[in-house]
């Protein structure tokens, strides 16, 4: 499902990536590197979106709008384009039939010998409760588990983001613990739980045969 785009290639292995492709209510879900022409349609979904993200946002300096105007983006696509270069990302936008909808940020990418990465992720309100983000993140766990060569992905969630833990458990991460006053979110220190996956938890067949197996999705070319 994965091949490489015409990107340069960076310094670990199984990036850049076009990552594609699993059906859902909502279309067609594929991942693909951020770019520098995003930043219209990133900063048009995350300013009407505030209300439906912001809870679940790092707190940062400045307004929403300040930080989410178009005029922002560059400076943030330079940042992930370069952690990836370095190796220790992998930022994939979600798009559905083509239309950006939201990312997959595979950060903290740590080589031998822990070989791990935390996922986070966020989608456009008008796509949600269809499918997109678990696809994309069965679609991001894949490629890390494959091509990447991670062995632990993990993933930590405040306890009040029911959609977000939905998303987990759907995938079938695995709960490890609580941790107090994790991260400065939306204003606070707050609670996370953390979740992982480890290689050896992924089924044979790998995490979107296992959502196509169960009805959650079709392969995109059906």
């Amino acid at each position: 499902m994965a091949h490489a785009g015409p990107e340069r290639h960076g310094r670990h292995p199984g990036w850049p990536a076009r990552l594609g492709g699993l059906r859902v209510a909502a279309g067609a879900v594929e991942l693909r590197p951020v770019r520098l022409r995003d930043a219209g349609t990133w900063s048009a979904i995350r300013l009407r979106d505030e209300e439906h993200l912001a809870p679940w946002e790092p707190t940062a300096p400045g307004t929403w709008a300040q930080r989410h105007s178009a005029a922002e983006w560059p400076a943030r696509w330079m940042l992930l384009r370069s952690a990836a270069r370095r190796g220790a990302a992998l930022p994939f936008v979600i798009t559905v039939d083509g239309r950006l909808v939201g990312q997959v940020m595979l950060g903290n990418v740590v080589r031998e010998p822990l070989l791990s990465a935390y996922v986070g992720y966020w989608c456009d309100s008008t796509v949600g409760s269809k499918g997109v983000t678990t696809a994309a993140v069965a679609l991001a766990l894949d490629h890390c588990f494959g091509s990447v060569g991670l062995h632990r992905v993990e993933a930590t969630v405040r306890p009040e983001n029911a959609a977000s833990l939905r998303v987990l458990a759907k995938l079938g991460f695995r709960h490890e613990g609580l941790f107090r006053r994790y991260l400065d979110v939306d204003g606070a220190w707050r609670d996370h739980l953390c979740f992982a996956l480890t290689v050896e938890d992924v089924p044979a067949a790998g995490m979107a045969a296992m959502l196509v197996e169960r009805g959650l999705a079709t392969p995109a070319q059906d």
